[in-house]
């Protein structure tokens, strides 16, 4: 029987570099976590869930209470003057009065991420359901984090954005 033995520091070296970096992915759930972070945010800018589909507009009674805390928004006769109609028109759902809902953060450690908000209402707008006294509004879904309430993926560009990362995390490229 021949044995040999191939003692290469090289590729051992190597090895040893791709252990490391696959036991501590650290790096790379701080990018995942602040990607996803960045991209929920985003989301409130621009109206639309992580599957590109438009929020809900704001109902009419939303509408009137936000044009209400503004002088000038409506004419002596009751109708809406230009000014309401431009506050009305630029009206975005969960802006405004829900900004806090804007706080969205991460945090992440060596392999996991995490993204959300602290703020108690953050479920009901995500989700959608019964809200108010006597769960009598309904309030509709406005998804800002890419996921279901039974863990599922809402749209594909988060999931593709977190295999990019893992890839390049991976092949030791540049973050």
């Amino acid at each position: 029987m021949i044995e040999i033995t191939l003692d290469d520091r090289a590729l051992r070296a190597a090895l040893d570099r791709l252990r490391s970096r696959v036991e501590d992915t650290g790096p790379a759930m701080h990018d995942i976590g602040q990607t996803l972070m960045e991209r929920a945010r985003r989301r409130f800018a621009t109206s639309t869930g992580p599957d590109g589909q438009a929020w809900e507009p704001n109902a009419p009674a939303t509408i009137a209470a936000y044009l209400g805390r503004y002088g000038g928004s409506y004419k002596k006769d009751g109708s809406l003057s230009k000014r309401g109609a431009a506050r009305a028109a630029g009206k975005k759902p969960l802006i405004g009065e829900s900004k806090q809902l804007q706080n969205i953060h991460y945090a992440a450690g060596r392999d996991w991420a995490e993204v959300g908000s602290s703020r108690i209402y953050a479920a009901i707008h995500q989700l959608g359901g019964q809200a108010g006294r006597g769960k009598s509004v309904t309030i509709p879904a406005r998804p800002f984090l890419p996921v279901t309430q039974d863990g599922q993926w809402i749209g594909a560009d988060d999931r593709a954005a977190i295999l990019d990362i893992l890839s390049r995390w991976i092949e030791g490229r540049p973050l």
